[in-house]
Formats: structure tokens, C-alpha cells, sequence
């Protein structure tokens, strides 16, 4: 099978996606770029995590064309192919429909950059991508211009993106956003957040970026 690497690590991340509540039914949708090439591998549309094979995973040309694979694509495939073909740094993208960013997303809020490992992780708030029908190539544009140059964005009315160089750190902008949602939420009980301020901000970015960790 082409790209059997790509596909069963998406297989992958469907599950732990839906393992940790971050989706419901068949929503939400995973990529891989193909290293060295301008293609990747997509879910299938309105298959169970549960079930997915990684022969049903699809292989698709930043077109939109299907190169690979019997299943149809996900529908979002143009939110996909816009932010590959727009920042080259991405080459795995996680869409999610968890509940408490979504709230945020069905309230068209941003969610502030208050907590240090949103800001570190995200690059900073993460904001609201103007409302268009899903799947269409005009959400898809709307979710590039809002995305910038961070790692994760909120799709109004919709739900979450996280994007990254890999599927396991994609999935982990997904889940902090989720918290940081949610902690945002609660927080209006007590008066609200109090933003971190940018300078904080870009240092612990830049921190996040080359030093976290065993670098």
C-alpha cells in the first residue's frame, strides 16, 4: 500500500481523538503531509474512528484531487490543502469539535492568551476564522488569514484546528486549546482572564520553540 506510514499515523490519531473526547460520531478530520511531496493523506468522509483502516484513508494532491484510495475524502479536504499550500512549516493538521472551544467558536470569541502553555504552544490567543458554509474553499481561505503564523485557530460556529510539523503535537494544540476553553469559561465566574502581556508572550513562544524539552 503507498503511503502506508502516513495513513495508519492518521489512523492513529483518529482514535486517540476520539478516545479523548476532543470529537463525537464520525466528525472532525485528520491529515499527514507526504514528506517531499505535494500530497497527503486525509480521512475518509463519514467513516467510525473506531473502524477506520488504514486503507481507507485518502491520498489527495494539493488540488484537491484524489491520487490514492476507494473513500471519499473528508469534506473539509479545501481547509486542508489551504493551509498546506500556505504555510510550508505544517505538515499535519488536526480539526476537532470538542465541546468547550466550540462554545467559544459558537460564541465567536477568541480565546485570550492567559494561560503559559496556550501561549507557548499556540504562539499566542487563539482567534475566530470568519463563518462560511464548511467544506467550502471560502472557510477554508477565512481559517488561513485568521491561523497566521501560530498553531491553532477557532472556525466560527464550528470548532478547533491545531496544526504542527507532526500528528501527536497537532492533536496536542487541539487538547490545550480544549482546556485553556474551558478554563477561559470558568474563569468568567471570578471576573475573567487577565491576559498574559506580548512581551511574555513572544519569550515563552521562543522558549517553547527551541528550548522546551530535551533540546
Amino acid at each position: 500500500m503507498k503511503y502506508y506510514r502516513e495513513r495508519k499515523e492518521v489512523v492513529e490519531t483518529g482514535r486517540e481523538m476520539y478516545r479523548s473526547a476532543m470529537t463525537v460520531g464520525t466528525w472532525g478530520n485528520i491529515s499527514k503531509k507526504i514528506s517531499g511531496k505535494d500530497l497527503f493523506a486525509i480521512t475518509p468522509s463519514g467513516v467510525d474512528y473506531k473502524k477506520m483502516k488504514a486503507e481507507d484513508v485518502v491520498i489527495l494532491d494539493f488540488a484537491g484531487e484524489v491520487v490514492d484510495g476507494r473513500k471519499k475524502p473528508s469534506t473539509e479536504k479545501h481547509l486542508h490543502r489551504y493551509l498546506y499550500k500556505n504555510r510550508e512549516d505544517i505538515e499535519a493538521i488536526v480539526h476537532t469539535h470538542s465541546i468547550y472551544a466550540s462554545a467559544m467558536a459558537a460564541a465567536r470569541k477568541p480565546i485570550p492568551g492567559a494561560m503559559e502553555d496556550l501561549v507557548q504552544i499556540v504562539g499566542g490567543s487563539v482567534d475566530v476564522a470568519e463563518y462560511d458554509l464548511p467544506g467550502s474553499e471560502d472557510v477554508a481561505q477565512n481559517a488561513v488569514e485568521a491561523l497566521a503564523d501560530k498553531d491553532g485557530v477557532l472556525l466560527a460556529n464550528h470548532g478547533v484546528v491545531g496544526v504542527s510539523d507532526n500528528l501527536p503535537d497537532a492533536l496536542k494544540v487541539c487538547q490545550v486549546i480544549e482546556k485553556t476553553a474551558k478554563i477561559t469559561i470558568a474563569a468568567q465566574s471570578v471576573g475573567g482572564v487577565v491576559e498574559l502581556s506580548q512581551d511574555d508572550i513572544d519569550f515563552m513562544r521562543e522558549f517553547y520553540l527551541n528550548s522546551y524539552g530535551q533540546k
